[in-house]
């Protein structure tokens, strides 16, 4: 069996997602690898698929209980014997599992690190014929991660124990280049294969909140969108778990809650209930949530900020892992990051950790405050090149928030920073512009400073908004230290001089509201699938799912059940081309449904000669040069930018950027096609001038509204200067 044959008849895909096969061919060439791949990327098939194809076992690490069980029953489910060690095994069954590792009666076993070095293990696995040992969530091996599991320090000296080397893989969603570093160094990775295939989740919309009433708004949406369907509700602490989890159900929601301190045996049932979907939301702490494997869930809610970026990417990433549309709302008040600093402050870290999580928790600080696109800022956190300024899927790139000039506050504020010499932070700031009376104010005789009360009118919360959002526009240095100063950054001074204009989005605090991107979801199945039989074959999954003792998506995804709504599969043939359909999962499950499928057709006179079959909408992923090609085509037909994004399904930054990656590859574009009025092009060159090419936003501030990013991005091109 090949890696193609593998991939469809055991998990009943035709084709790998990015990244995927180069790692699995490397894995199976002998060669250490290490994956990072967005959550929902595949990351588990990577080392799956190998453990099957190689001859022995192969030792997963795992640091979930929860996280093995559903990949066990997957595995199962699918025909590939699969096995877990845990704490959740009585005496006996721990002995007859070991006989049956023993017997080499399994392809894949499932531990957690804290078992690897006992000496039980240690003694079983010296006997076994290991082909590989995969680490999975492989950033817990990181102390600079924000999972940090000192167990996972335990797997290097596992692995030398062993009397021949198996091959190493690990993967996570969640690293920095520095961090990826880390991994590579501490678990002797050799020679590998670094895979970073993106960060990027083009399903999931960001979007940051500020709220008057957090509850209410976190109300008016759980009535308003996705009313079926599984959600998360972080929150910072488990005193805020519990409270709002009881006035969720006293409003009457489906909720459990989920933290740390809970009785294990109670926070496994209330984990339980939502995987197996009895009830619709979690409310819980970060203790929540690692490797678990639920795909259908639509939205995660922080209830309050989170303590970092890699945090925040790792918990709203639990939304949408079967590639569905779903939110990623953070709801922001400046109190979070009072409790974020005493979180940290409360620890007993060393002075260069805590200065790195204090710079950290600023990063996350300046996303929420920033008007930039969402989407890019956590790309940039994570190294990733941007490609184009807007995503058009996020709370800020679709918000219509009216931009407000801000220079004269901005101006204030900056001045203040520099009369204090740059000593103090944004408290004292605030309270000085707003003329506090303050015994420690007097004192200093910060009150005859000239800026003392000049901003009287603001409320301090307000005050302090505006001073956060100069930070995330880079105006003002924040330090990273327990007690952070304001300091002016050379970007300030032409707005002192009122040479640069300061702008930033009034908020829309209409409660419950997204600005989700609608054309997300029209795709041909979203539009076509029979709501009614989805309905039905949910109700048929729940009860498959009960009989089995296993979580209903272990059956199929909802992804998979709208596939069969749409076209309607009556036999075997039409049931394996469903996409994530195996021949085992068809030897499981495929009478049930057809059987369902075809009563209901009966049952409601439905003439299925008018349904499409599934060859006329299977997927078909174009390769990158593929897709720079087809724009192309569309170019040397004379179509406008506009009409070849219309065809492309594209937005005209995207097709720009094709363009110009073709160009990069030798086809020529004559970019003054694209340029309807000449005296654009001689304003855009002269702004360049004036402002440079470091950033396109100073050029276009500066320009006439007529003036589209896009036409400055059409002059650079054709001028040959330097790329954005």
């Amino acid at each position: 069996m090949d890696i193609y044959e593998g991939l469809k008849n055991i998990f009943g895909y035709d084709e790998f997602k990015k990244g995927q096969r180069l790692l699995i061919e490397e894995t199976l060439k002998g060669r250490d690898v290490l994956g990072v791949m967005p959550t929902g990327g595949g990351k588990s098939l990577c080392y799956q698929l190998p453990a099957v194809l190689m001859k022995g076992i192969t030792i997963v690490i795992s640091p979930l209980i929860s996280l093995m069980k559903d990949q066990v029953d997957s595995l199962v489910d699918v025909g590939i014997p699969a096995t877990f060690i845990n704490s959740t095994l009585s005496h006996k069954e721990f002995a007859t599992r070991l006989q049956s590792i023993k017997a080499n009666r399994y392809k894949i076993l499932y531990i957690a690190p804290e078992r690897l070095n006992t000496f039980s293990f240690l003694n079983l696995a010296k006997k076994l014929p290991i082909s590989m040992v995969a680490v999975d969530e492989a950033h817990c091996i990181s102390q600079w991660g924000h999972d940090f599991r000192p167990s996972y320090l335990e797997i290097p000296k596992f692995i030398n124990s062993l009397d021949k080397r198996p091959i190493v893989s690990a993967y996570t969603a969640t690293a920095t280049r520095e961090i990826v570093e880390e991994i590579r160094t501490l678990l002797g990775l050799k020679d590998p294969l670094i895979s970073i295939t993106g960060f990027d989740r083009p399903n999931l919309f960001y979007q940051v909140v500020k709220p008057r009433d957090k509850f209410e708004y976190l109300m008016d949406y759980l009535k308003n969108n996705f009313q079926e369907d599984s959600g998360i509700i972080y929150c910072a602490t488990r005193k805020t778990v519990e409270s709002l989890t009881k006035k969720l159900i006293e409003r009457g929601m489906s909720a459990v809650g989920y933290h740390g301190g809970m009785d294990s045996n109670i926070r496994q049932k209330n984990q339980d209930d939502f995987i197996y979907d009895r009830v619709r939301l979690i409310v819980a702490t970060n203790a929540f949530g690692l490797g678990i494997d639920k795909p259908d869930i639509r939205f995660v809610i922080h209830y309050n900020m989170p303590k970092n970026m890699e945090a925040y990417y790792q918990e709203a990433g639990r939304a949408g892992r079967d590639g569905e549309p779903s939110d990623c709302i953070l709801l922001y008040s400046p109190g979070d990051i009072v409790k974020q600093k005493y979180l940290i402050q409360s620890s007993t870290f060393s002075k260069e950790r805590e200065t790195m999580l204090y710079r950290n928790l600023q990063y996350l600080v300046d996303y929420c405050n920033t008007n930039q696109c969402l989407r890019n800022s956590i790309l940039s956190y994570f190294g990733e090149e941007i490609e184009v300024e807007s995503c058009n899927n996020c709370g800020n790139c679709l918000s219509q928030s009216e931009m407000v000039d801000i220079t004269i506050e901005a101006q204030k504020i900056l001045s203040c920073i520099y009369r204090v010499r740059e000593r103090y932070g944004v408290t004292m700031i605030s309270q000085i512009l707003r003329g506090s009376k303050s015994k420690r104010i007097l004192d200093l005789g910060l009150n005859n400073l000239s800026t003392y009360g000049i901003m009287k009118e603001y409320t301090e919360s307000s005050l302090k908004e505006i001073i956060m959002a100069l930070v995330a526009m880079d105006y003002i240095h924040m330090t990273a230290d327990k007690y952070p100063v304001l300091k002016l950054t050379p970007a300030s001074l032409p707005v002192l001089k009122g040479e640069v204009r300061v702008f930033h989005k009034k908020e829309l605090l209409e409660a419950g509201k997204t600005m989700r991107k609608k054309a997300l979801s029209l795709e041909y199945i979203d539009e076509n699938y029979d709501q009614k039989l989805f309905q039905e074959l949910r109700e048929l999954r729940l009860k498959l799912a009960q009989e089995k003792g296993v979580a209903p998506f272990i059956i199929f995804h909802d992804s998979t059940l709208k596939q069969m709504a749409t076209y309607f599969p009556m036999n075997r043939e039409e049931f394996l081309k469903l996409k994530g359909i195996g021949l085992k999962k068809y030897e499981n499950y495929g009478e049930y449904f057809t059987n369902k499928i075809k009563d209901y057709v009966d049952r409601n006179g439905i003439d299925t000669s008018n349904i499409k079959r599934i060859e006329a909408e299977k997927p078909i992923r174009e390769r990158t040069e593929d897709r720079y090609i087809l724009t192309y085509n569309y170019y040397l037909e004379g179509l406008s930018l506009e009409e070849i994004a219309k065809k492309r399904n594209f937005t005209v930054e995207t097709i720009i950027r094709h363009l110009e990656k073709c160009e990069e590859r030798g086809k020529t574009v004559d970019w003054s096609r694209f340029i309807d009025d000449p005296t654009k092009e001689e304003r855009v060159l002269k702004a360049i001038d004036e402002m440079g090419l470091e950033r396109l936003r100073p050029i276009k501030e500066i320009l006439p509204e007529e003036i589209s990013y896009e036409d400055i991005r059409i002059i650079i091109l054709k001028n040959g200067l330097k790329k954005m």
